[in-house]
Order: structure tokens, then C-alpha cells, then sequence
């Protein structure tokens, strides 16, 4: 455990901004049609290729209980004049850019969690003002030059900060500090705090614990047996111990996983399709990890029944790899070990994972031929050197030529690093 006096001087020390931009992507399509300001507007998918699903709605739209994440046919039902927009994702990238200009002129401690939030630390930027003088000038300015609202927790550390941006909506700030959290955030539920998703909080639940401040007050030996070292995590970020940085601008994170998810133009109803589709979504794997210097140790898959239930398998492989063929293999036999076939499936996402260096030394068993693994990888180089010449199209698995019930448009190319994504709702 950490000396008191040592904690208390940091959290005194320490001035952490979280930055939220409230309804990005319905602010900023408003931003650009103005007749859309008094409408209830949602950013929705494509319905005829079935990403027909509230990406993000604006408040009007909130008022009549339209939220993130549901068909839009069900929100439609809830507010029968809503109106329906089509994302433009170029524009929130130009508007997500155009706001961290902003940030940057008080602090290079910029990290984004999302397109549409991030945290800036401010502690060395007293000679501009306090913490919430800052918070302030940042909003008036969004407001001002962007014309977008923003709401902003200041904190002594990341996650009270990022608590405190939720607490208050929209165009507000909120501030947490280190001698009243307790008598702010105790009570309320533990949902609310970063790290407590669903199923944390059912099991929570189960355990009598409903609370941030009971979570603070939970048994680490409970905690860390249902949990393991996440449990004890969430126990001291409760507490207000939570002592990551934020990192500079320009840091990079290390790439975790590459993937391709696809949502099917028609619900897949047999193995052989499964199998098409993982070929299909394996085909720019290979080229990517070798874009990033990276070999695959193991192999994910996500699978989305037509009823919208998700289950996730994950496998090691026997040795690191960059083949698209070695990934689909291993993909395939994952989901039909796996795959009970309950329901047709929707939505087919495959990921390369536990990546490692591409010149990392690889142990070959006595199984292993290691000509004809060194073959299969000249094979793979040579038909990525087609495609890059003549088109991805230009060679393809026999198999692929056939309809396989996939989109015009792919969904977007899966690459993780070590943040997470959010989603501008």
C-alpha cells in the first residue's frame, strides 16, 4: 500500500481534464444541415445492408427515449418524425482534429479515448489558470470556433475525470476533487464508473454491491477472486487510486489485434458459408500485420446470430504467423468447434491477436516442414504484390468467386491499440 502522505500530495498535484463532445456525430451533421437543429435527428447505418442501427441521436431524440445502439425501426416506432441521416465519418474525423488543435494549445498531454473524447493533463499549466479557469476557456472556445458543446470533468486523476464529464450533460463541467469525492460519487450506482460494463456490474449486484462507495469498501479478497487483479483495480479507482498518466500527442499505441468485421447482406445459414466469409475477411490480414511488423500467436472470432446475440472464441496458434491461410483455418475450425447453429448468423468479425515482433525467433516442432513453410510464405508475398499491382480483386480464392452474401461496402478494418474506441453517441 502506498505511504498517505504520498497520495494525498499527488491527487493535490495532479489536474486531469476529460473531454466529451456531447452528441458528436449528431452535433456535427447538425453543424453542417442547420434545418436540422429542431428536428430529433439519429446517425444511423444503412438499412438495406443491415447496419440499420442508432449510431448516435441528439437530444430531442433522446427525449422520446431514442438511444444508442438500437434497429432504427424500433426507434422510429418510439419517435414517428425522426429524422434519419446517413453517418459522414470524414467530416468527424476533420472536427475531432479540429477540437485537439484547440487542446494542444494548453497541454501536449493529450489522449484520446475515441473520436470524440479525451483526457488532457493540465497540471503544468498553472501561468494560463486553475484547473476549472481551463476547463472553462476550452469550452467557450469549442463552442466559439467549433460550434459544437462539449462537457468536462476535472479531476485528480483519469477515471474521476472521466466521471465527472458523464455527470453532467450537455455543455457543463464538473468537478471532483480529492477531499469531497468520497461525499459526491459514493453514492452513486458503480455502474457509472469507467471499468464497470454489464457484466461486471450483474455480478457486482449479485455480491450486494450496488455503489461506487460500496466497491470502495468491497473485500479485495472477494474481489480478486471473481475478478482476479481487475477486481482490486476497480477497488482502489473507487477509492480515487488511480495513478495512470496521460500520455504525450504524438505517442503511438503498440497495435494489439488486427481484424475485419462483416455484417452479410443475408443471414448465413450453413458452414460453407461461415467458411467464404472468414476466407473474405482474412484476405488483408496477412498484408496488414506484415505493414506493421507484427506475427499473429493467436486467433479471435466474434459471431452475431440474427437475433443479435454475440459469443467470442479465442485460440492460440502453434506458432506465430502472418499467413491468411493459416488465420482462416484456424478461424473456421474455432467456429465449428464452437458454433451450436441455434440461429443463423448476421455478423462474422475475425482477429489476428497476442501479436509479437515479425522478426521474434519461432520454434518449429518436428512435425514442421519448414521449405514448405518458407514456400507458403513466397506464395503469399507474390499474391499480395498482384493486388497491390492490379487491384484486390485481381486474384482471389476459386471459392470467393461465387455470391456470398456480402455488402457492397466492408465494415471497417479492425485495428486495436492498446485505448479503446468509443462511439460519438
Amino acid at each position: 500500500m502506498m505511504d498517505e502522505n504520498f497520495i494525498k500530495n499527488f491527487q493535490c498535484r495532479r489536474k486531469i481534464l476529460h473531454v466529451d463532445m456531447n452528441n458528436f456525430y449528431a452535433s456535427v451533421e447538425c453543424m453542417n444541415d442547420p434545418s436540422l437543429r429542431d428536428k430529433p435527428i439519429a446517425v444511423g447505418g444503412s438499412v438495406e445492408e443491415r447496419h440499420g442501427i442508432v449510431l448516435a441521436k441528439n437530444y430531442k431524440a433522446k427525449a422520446f427515449g431514442v438511444s444508442t445502439g438500437e434497429a432504427i425501426w424500433q426507434a422510429k416506432q418510439k419517435c414517428k418524425d425522426l429524422v434519419v441521416v446517413p453517418p459522414h465519418y470524414e467530416q468527424y474525423i476533420r472536427f475531432s482534429k479540429l477540437a485537439r488543435e484547440i487542446y494542444i494549445r494548453y497541454t501536449d498531454q493529450i489522449e484520446p479515448y475515441g473520436m470524440d473524447e479525451c483526457w488532457l493533463d493540465v497540471t503544468g499549466s498553472g501561468c494560463m489558470g486553475n484547473a476549472y479557469d481551463i476547463a472553462e476557456e476550452i469550452r467557450q472556445t469549442v463552442k466559439f470556433e467549433l460550434g459544437l458543446t462539449i462537457s468536462i470533468g476535472v479531476s485528480f486523476n483519469k477515471v474521476f475525470a472521466k466521471l465527472g464529464s458523464d455527470l453532467k450533460k450537455p455543455d457543463a463541467i464538473t468537478c471532483i476533487e480529492p477531499e469531497t469525492f468520497r461525499e459526491k460519487i459514493w453514492d452513486l450506482p458503480a455502474s457509472e464508473m469507467l471499468g464497470v460494463g454489464r457484466s461486471t456490474t450483474k455480478t457486482l449486484e449479485r455480491y450486494g454491491i450496488h455503489t461506487i462507495g460500496q466497491l470502495a469498501a468491497a473485500s479485495e479478497s472477494m474481489l480478486q477472486a471473481r475478478f482476479g487483479k481487475n477486481g482490486l483495480a476497480l477497488k482502489r479507482f473507487a477509492n480515487g487510486e488511480d495513478y495512470s498518466s496521460v500520455t504525450k500527442t504524438d505517442y503511438v499505441s503498440p497495435v494489439k489485434s488486427v481484424g475485419h468485421g462483416i455484417t452479410t447482406m443475408q443471414d448465413l445459414e450453413n458452414p460453407a458459408e461461415v467458411w467464404c466469409v472468414m476466407l473474405e475477411l482474412v484476405q488483408e490480414i496477412g498484408t496488414r500485420l506484415r505493414q506493421h511488423k507484427k506475427r499473429a500467436c493467436g486467433v479471435s472470432i466474434m459471431i452475431r446470430s440474427n437475433d443479435l446475440f454475440v459469443k467470442e472464441w479465442q485460440c492460440r496458434l502453434i506458432m506465430p504467423t502472418q499467413s491468411s491461410a493459416e488465420l482462416a483455418k484456424t478461424a473456421f475450425s474455432l467456429f465449428q468447434k464452437n458454433y451450436r447453429w441455434v440461429k443463423p448468423i448476421r455478423a462474422v468479425t475475425v482477429r489476428a491477436i497476442s501479436l509479437v515482433e515479425e522478426d521474434c525467433p519461432i520454434q518449429l516442432d518436428i512435425f514442421t516442414d519448414a521449405e514448405r513453410l518458407d514456400k507458403r510464405e513466397r506464395l503469399e508475398l507474390t499474391v499480395e504484390s498482384i493486388r497491390a499491382r492490379f487491384g484486390k480483386e485481381s486474384i482471389r480464392n476459386a471459392v470467393l468467386f461465387k455470391d456470398i452474401k456480402l455488402p457492397a461496402e466492408r465494415d471497417a478494418e479492425l485495428i486495436m491499440p492498446t485505448g479503446m474506441l468509443g462511439m460519438g453517441g
